[in-house]
């Protein structure tokens, strides 16, 4: 058998990520892929859904180009042509990310991979199979599309994101099922090429990780687009015919029908832990998910879990992380443990919705006492010089210290603005790091600062 110091099995961002830091630690490195490398995020997930919702936004300005004194004839869309170019953006990196691999020397096995032992794993691909010995062993997995009892896709009227993201054509409607972000996505991409969008939500309130204010201004916005919601609801079940489907679900205990020619399931992720040998080892699992550490370290120590397969958040970059906290981990350093409450999420939609920390029910309900700064887009010059005065930019401190504990935006590009929060929580910022700071104008970064002077009742743009 080949000897490894570090076996990776699964390519996706927290794998190859993985890999390549292991590598880099000089450890002889090996990543196993049966599907293909980049994983969801880069084949179906992050890279194509932001591609298409980037073609999607590109149409509504040129409908709207007239705002800016530019005539246009009347603006229309190839969906092939929309579809072609998010593909061909995955393959792109997904080629990229073969030649990182090459160029920091870790070696690329295809096949599934099974866990043999603490220490052999074996690798079952193109006919053949291939025992490997790792001294550690990282399984970054990933997850799958959850899917509900009496729901099964069907690729034809009952979607996936996977049916999403590559339509031969347009439908005329579509009921979605769950408005997290891959959800609310999906809604806003399908509106904007003209779709009637319906979403169903079993939480009181849209995007349910998101803070409630925030929530509800993105619902506005979103319904003034034509886009229809049903919140707090329970499914009931669905029938299919004449090419339509029928979805049955309680409100307020009063039984409703929604119909469409697509109903797209959007309710989560299952992990993809099955066929792994886990039995052969120690590893635990806790709530279908992988149990690790602080360090991503499972029940059996040379064992390592990252990503979704190890539960939420279910992000990409979180997955990067945990990554190469587990193999500074494997290589003898003292890697810091991760602290979600850092973690940004963000969702794509028009408008875009990006956060991080707690919440303000959340602070509230862990016993703070808050300061919160609030300023909305209207006031700021660039957003009006964008053409997007809808949003707002609220954030959260600890009263007592200044501690920044949270930061909730909606509004044009807040994915772009959330980096600045996110650092100032790393670096455990107060109020005075952004008030002190001097920022650019005009641009919507100034907004950042103008919320937290307000926090403190020092604003002086409103």
């Amino acid at each position: 058998m080949e000897k490894f110091d570090v076996i990776v099995i699964g390519g996706g961002p927290g794998g190859y990520v993985a890999a390549i830091r292991a590598s880099q630690l000089g450890l002889k490195t090996a990543v196993i892929e049966k599907e293909h490398l980049g994983g969801i995020c880069l084949n179906w997930g992050c890279i194509p859904t932001k591609a298409l919702l980037k073609s999607a936004e590109l149409l509504q300005k040129i409908k709207h180009a007239e705002e800016f004194g530019i005539i246009t004839e009347k603006a229309n869309f190839d969906i092939k042509k929309i579809v072609n170019r998010s593909r061909s953006i995955s393959a792109k990196l997904v080629g990229g990310i073969k030649g990182l691999l090459k160029k920091n020397k870790v070696t690329i096995f295809e096949g599934t991979a099974k866990i043999s032992s603490p220490k052999s794993v074996l690798i079952e691909g193109k006919g053949q199979k291939t025992s490997l010995e790792a001294k550690n062993i990282i399984i970054a997995t990933g997850a799958r599309a959850r899917i509900l009892d009496g729901f099964k896709p069907d690729g034809k009227n009952i979607w996936t994101y996977r049916e999403a993201l590559i339509p031969e054509s347009v439908p005329k409607s579509m009921v979605i099922v769950g408005s997290g972000a891959i959800g609310i996505e999906f809604a806003s991409f399908y509106n904007a090429l003209g779709v009637q969008v319906t979403v169903l939500e079993a939480a009181s309130q849209i995007l349910p990780m998101e803070d409630e204010e925030i929530s509800a201004i993105a619902k506005k916005s979103f319904e003034t687009k034509g886009i229809k919601f049903y919140t707090a609801i329970k499914l009931e079940g669905k029938e299919i015919s004449n090419n339509t489907v029928r979805v049955a679900f309680l409100q307020n205990y009063t039984k409703m029908l929604v119909e469409a020619e697509v109903l797209l399931m959007a309710v989560g992720i299952t992990a993809n832990i099955e066929d792994l040998g886990l039995e052969n080892t120690k590893v635990k699992l806790d709530r279908g998910h992988i149990a690790t550490n602080g360090v991503c370290q499972t029940a059996e120590a040379n064992i390592y879990a990252i990503g979704d397969v190890a539960g939420a958040p279910w992000l990409a970059h979180k997955a990067s992380h945990e990554g190469i906290i587990a193999v500074e981990h494997i290589a003898g350093k003292k890697p810091h443990e991760l602290n979600k409450l850092n973690i940004p999420g963000c969702t794509y939609s028009t408008p875009q919705i990006a956060s991080v920390g707690m919440t303000e029910k959340a602070a509230l309900a862990a016993g703070y006492k808050l300061k919160i700064g609030r300023f909305p887009f209207y006031a700021n010059g660039k957003a009006l010089i964008l053409g997007d005065s809808e949003g707002l930019i609220k954030t959260i401190f600890d009263a007592k210290t200044g501690e920044l504990l949270g930061a909730h935006l909606v509004g044009s590009d807040v994915t772009e603005l959330i980096h600045s929060y996110v650092i100032a929580k790393s670096m455990e910022g107060i109020e005075l790091d952004f008030i002190e700071a001097i920022l650019p104008h005009p641009t919507l970064s100034e907004m950042l600062q103008e919320s937290v002077l307000q926090a403190y009742n020092k604003p002086i743009h409103i």
